[in-house]
């Protein structure tokens, strides 16, 4: 009887299948890696030119000016992976600190930001889903340190004409802390579709300084 009872209260279904995880720096085995450390290759401007970011020690560093970039492959839904590193700007304050963003889509910017002691408007803050929605907490370390976004994010459900029909969500998890949990994502501007990972360039903004962000270990699972 007690055999029975085991044997009946098994999940219905076939066995999920294998993914291989791997440590600090990796990808898991189904992941498309955008950055691993060595090489630009899948990055290009807005106009498609190769990245003018540069590799040094393992890191994309992006230095105002060089436009932003864009992933030569598009993602729908997704788990997202990025690390990076804000610069240590002691002279400014604000969003005229280490200023990036991580757009979504090419769509929907989680922020970069030096928000270290940093104060700012809390839907423009490190962790914000910028313009809609603040971080729960202030999970910023220090600048010049590496610092880390997972975001699970579900893209708009559109109808056959290309309308929204449904919302899509974001979670995000900041150096390992929630700060968006299943949030409503409430721009609709941006369509349908899938589209790329961009990193933004902050040196078009008024009064921006000189900005050199880095970047490692970027990568996506598709979750469809």
């Amino acid at each position: 009887m007690i055999a029975i009872l085991a044997v009946a209260q098994q999940p219905p279904g076939p066995a999920p299948r294998v993914v291989t995880p791997h440590g600090a720096g990796g990808a898991p085995s189904d992941a498309v890696v955008l950055f691993d450390g060595t090489s630009t290759a899948r990055w290009t401007t807005r106009d498609g030119q190769a990245s003018r970011c540069t590799v040094e020690a393992g890191a994309m560093v992006c230095t105002s000016g060089v436009g932003d970039m864009y992933s030569t492959v598009k993602h729908g839904d997704a788990q997202i992976h990025v690390e990076f590193a804000p610069p240590e700007m002691p002279g400014h304050k604000g969003q005229l600190r280490g200023n990036s963003g991580v757009y979504l889509q090419g769509r929907y910017e989680v922020q970069v930001l030096d928000s270290f002691e940093n104060p700012t408007y809390v839907t423009g803050m490190l962790g914000a889903l910028y313009g809609q929605a603040a971080p729960l907490v202030n999970a910023a370390r220090k600048p010049g340190e590496w610092q880390s976004y997972d975001i699970i994010f579900r893209a708009h459900r559109c109808d056959a004409q290309g309308a929204v029909i449904q919302n899509g969500t974001l979670t995000v998890l900041l150096n390992g802390v929630l700060v968006q949990d299943h949030i409503t994502n409430k721009d609709t501007k941006g369509g349908c579709g899938d589209g790329p990972l961009m990193f933004q360039d902050h040196s078009g903004f008024k009064n921006a300084p000189v900005t050199a962000m880095k970047f490692r270990n970027v990568w996506f699972r598709p979750l469809n």
